[in-house]
């Protein structure tokens, strides 16, 4: 229910970790009727709010329909609070890539809440009650889930709607849930789910099935390697538990995830570069008046003074590899390389429930150890998340630990279409293992 603390709660909130990139001032002015409250990722389109994708390219922007996610939870009672933060069309895994506000990590502010959608699970982390709508392409739910202790569920892509999504790479790119709470997202995730005539690609889908249960889950070697000392221990912890609720685990090999982080990269950046062409200071973006310039130039000037850093990276490397003489040898392999990997877990799951890996390599990182890493290093850091991702396939992150007093999580990842699996799941953990909240201290 929208009240007077919770309006207080989300503005000293916000004030304190930066989560929205555009809010309501006063929630209470809408009324009190409302059944529950979410917040949706900047880049999707809603009526009252600016939606710039943390992009400047995008400022003043005020979409004049709702995306179909935000529409039926609205429908279903809900009351829009704001637009969380986030890495500029989705480049990044830390949430320092955004023109609009860097969101900060509630369990220790001097370190990143993950990306792109840091700010929906900063909010689910602190706000109760709270429901997050995410997007995620390589593993923008999953990573700032675990980052900031929250489930976060990513389903089938093709699942929910994409209409009133800006895109980052459209055979990529799905909307979920984060939330503190198993009971929220197995309660309204149905209602954002199923076919929509606005999205072809939400078409081709059996209904969905709520029901389900994991078993035997399976663990690939190659996930193992490279772990911090903290998601080691934690991970292995969580196996335990695990066992203990009568799971069989079982260690396998999937020696084609190893090429899921070049290959996610290659198609990423090459879908990216195209739907971000559009962009180009005429028609959508900021308006370039200086008119009497030859069209290279109009277009350049806007694109250069307004993207940011990561997003020029993207689109060149997006450009260079769908380049006649290169599209073969990067672009089309990167295909099959997908293809591979579809097939592999498809291999595992004639005889697993379910595959488990831990969501990140490491706990959230601090933004001074971000600032040096290279851009080679932050793209390594979605070597676990980019699979389900690339492959199309539901999963979900959940807590498992905490070392140090910061979360930890696991993500486990179902068989197309088979979301019932882990939302059950996720009840069953969270009646096993205990969840923490950051200390809320005004």
């Amino acid at each position: 229910m929208i009240n007077e603390n919770l309006s207080r709660t989300i503005q000293w909130a916000d004030e304190k970790f930066h989560l929205f990139a555009d809010r309501l001032k006063d929630p209470l002015a809408y009324g009190n009727g409302h059944a529950f409250h979410f917040s949706a990722k900047d880049n999707l389109c809603s009526t009252e709010f600016q939606t710039r994708a943390g992009s400047k390219i995008l400022e003043g922007y005020r979409p004049p329909f709702d995306a179909t996610a935000i529409a039926r939870l609205r429908q279903a009672g809900g009351l829009l609070v704001g637009k969380t933060a986030m890495d500029e069309f989705g480049f990044g895994s830390f949430g320092t890539n955004s023109a609009s506000v860097i969101p900060r990590n509630p369990f220790d502010t001097s370190r990143s809440c993950g990306g792109s959608s840091s700010g929906a699970a900063a909010t689910a982390s602190v706000l109760k009650d709270h429901l997050a709508l995410g997007v995620s392409t390589g593993g923008s739910i999953s990573c700032p889930a675990s980052f900031c202790g929250v489930i976060g569920f990513t389903p089938t892509y093709g699942r929910v709607s994409r209409w009133g999504l800006i895109d980052f790479g459209s055979s990529l790119d799905k909307i979920g849930l984060l939330s503190s709470s198993s009971d929220l997202v197995r309660k309204y995730f149905p209602i954002i789910a199923g076919p929509d005539p606005l999205d072809p690609t939400s078409q081709a889908q059996p209904p969905l099935d709520m029901g389900g249960d994991i078993k035997v889950v399976a663990i690939p070697e190659e996930s193992l390697t490279n772990l911090s000392d903290e998601v080691r221990s934690s991970f292995e912890e969580a196996l335990t538990i695990l066992e203990d609720m009568g799971m069989e685990i079982r260690h396998i090999s999937m020696p084609s995830l190893r090429f899921a982080l070049p290959a996610y990269y290659f198609l990423s950046t090459a879908e990216a570069s195209t739907n971000l062409a559009r962009y180009c200071g005429m028609r959508i973006g900021v308006l370039n008046d200086n008119i009497n310039q030859s069209f290279n130039d109009f277009f350049s000037q806007t694109r250069s003074q307004e993207f940011g850093d990561e997003a020029k990276r993207r689109i060149l490397l997006g450009t260079f590899s769908r380049m006649v003489g290169f599209r073969d040898q990067y672009y089309l392999k990167a295909l099959q390389v997908r293809q591979r990997i579809i097939h592999e877990y498809e291999k595992e799951f004639r005889s697993a429930d379910a595959v488990l890996t831990p969501t990140m390599p490491f706990v959230a990182p601090r933004f001074e150890e971000i600032a040096h890493m290279s851009p080679l290093q932050l793209y390594q850091a979605d070597a676990l998340t980019v699979p389900p991702n690339l492959a199309g396939l539901p999963h979900l992150s959940l807590p498992c630990g905490y070392p140090g007093g910061l979360p930890v999580g696991m993500q486990i990842a179902a068989p197309h279409w088979m979301e019932g699996r882990l939302l059950e799941l996720a009840d069953r953990w969270g009646k096993t293992f205990q969840y923490r909240r950051p200390e809320m201290k005004a």
